[in-house]
């Protein structure tokens, strides 16, 4: 199937782009990986893979996209730190939309920026079908889908638009991606924003980029498989007591729970050994944190609907 599946995209990405060049938002999740490996595959360096750093990104994510996709997979790629206009943008907004919306125009910009420097035609997306479901049923928007200006002026090519996210694993699988990306939990095109409630600010991010950090470590260590694994900071302040000192420290909701298309969802049944070593690594190595909460009671997947 997906041999078959490949050599068809293979073929109409190769035939629409012809002698052109086309570009690619490279974020290191497994559905833009997957549709960057594709396009590279069909057109090798007329392919512009671009990475842009937010300050939304989980730990270590700038270094391992770099590594990974541009000396391991030899992809033609540009890295754009851009942390600070994203930041600027953002101050005093606390509405979750809001924030979507914000960080996709600023995105937008800094792409259209870097494309018209490359001088590409084509535009290559990692859109799968659970992104324009949700954008067409008013569930949540998406800056990669019916929000492109029509200032970019590039054709669109989105490989994967009938895919859900099981199947793009296993595309990614049949396409030689390693394990450490065809397996990632998904993660919100927003990034971290979408994970502090209230002001994003940089204090507030690396808060919980710590924490969603030990998550992922302690899942990863117990052998857990879940859908999705992470932390969000809650914008809480509430009263403790750690050693002999009165604390008044953030609250950071861990949410770890199963799926398989991204559709629907519902929580893990995840070790009380593995919570307690997840909570304490929290409190005990980010020193802004005084307690940790668990949401259990889960029926839809989005983190970034909070």
């Amino acid at each position: 199937m997906w041999e078959r599946f490949i050599e068809k995209k293979v073929r109409e990405i190769r035939e629409i782009v012809g002698d052109g060049k086309a570009i690619i938002a490279l974020s290191g999740g497994v559905d833009s990986s997957t549709a960057a490996i594709l396009a590279h595959k069909a057109i090798g360096d007329k392919l512009h893979a671009v990475f842009v750093n937010t300050g939304f990104l989980r730990k270590g994510e700038p270094e391992f996209v770099i590594k990974t996709f541009r000396d391991e997979f030899g992809l033609n790629l540009t890295y754009v730190d851009a942390q600070s206009r994203f930041f600027e943008a953002l101050k005093g907004v606390t509405d979750p939309e809001e924030k979507r919306k914000i960080i996709g125009k600023v995105f937008i910009d800094v792409f259209e920026e870097v494309a018209r420097e490359i001088d590409a035609e084509f535009l290559i997306q990692g859109t799968i079908a659970p992104d324009w479901i949700e954008s067409r049923g008013g569930i949540k928007s998406h800056h990669n889908v019916g929000g492109l200006p029509e200032r970019l002026n590039l054709k669109l090519i989105e490989p994967l638009r009938d895919l859900y996210k099981d199947e793009v694993r296993e595309l990614a699988r049949e396409l030689g991606l390693p394990e450490k990306i065809y397996n990632r939990m998904p993660f919100p095109g927003p990034g971290l924003a979408v994970r502090v409630l209230g002001e994003v600010t940089p204090e507030r991010v690396a808060i919980v980029r710590e924490a969603n950090a030990i998550v992922e470590e302690e899942i990863e260590k117990a052998g857990l498989k879940p859908w999705q694994a992470f932390a969000v900071l809650l914008g809480v302040k509430t009263v403790g007591v750690q050693g002999d000192i009165r604390a008044y420290k953030e609250t950071v909701v861990v949410r770890i729970v199963e799926s398989l298309d991204g559709m629907t969802a519902n929580a893990m049944n995840v070790p009380f050994e593995v919570l307690q070593r997840i909570a304490f690594r929290i409190t005990s190595e980010i020193p802004e944190v005084g307690r940790v909460l668990l949401r259990y009671n889960e029926q839809t997947p989005r983190d970034d609907r909070i």
